[in-house]
């Protein structure tokens, strides 16, 4: 079955930059949208961060553009999240989202996106 792991959150100090995996099982990362989405505590779930299946196209949410970059590797059926120039208000829950083949999607909402990771925490203080 669809199964998404994240891994790579942590403590790091505002400028600095960690690196999140998602490692997926039960399907090829290159036949779905992979989404990352963030929570943090007392706000709404928001999409950080797509990679479009069929053209590996990315999208970023307006305040991670430049400082946020998502890839994919297909021989190690994982995707990543590259974060540099962390902020303190980039403190979240990070989870790792996809899709049924047969159902609407939409990102950022993440409306569709039915399958999730258990999330990994980052946080960014001084």
């Amino acid at each position: 079955q669809v199964q998404l792991v994240e891994s790579g959150g942590g403590l790091v100090q505002p400028g600095g930059s960690l690196r999140l995996s998602c490692a997926a099982s039960g399907f090829s990362v290159d036949s779905r949208d992979i989404g990352w989405f963030r929570q943090a505590p007392g706000k709404e779930r928001e999409g950080v961060s797509c990679i479009r299946s069929f053209d590996s196209r990315t999208f970023y949410v307006a305040s991670v553009k430049g400082r946020f970059t998502i890839s994919r590797d297909n021989a190690k059926n994982m995707v990543h999240l590259q974060m540099d120039n962390l902020k303190p208000e980039d403190t979240a829950v990070y989870y790792c989202a996809t899709h049924d083949t047969d159902t609407l999607y939409e990102w950022p909402s993440g409306v569709g996106y039915n399958y999730w990771g258990r999330g990994t925490q980052v946080t960014v203080s001084s």
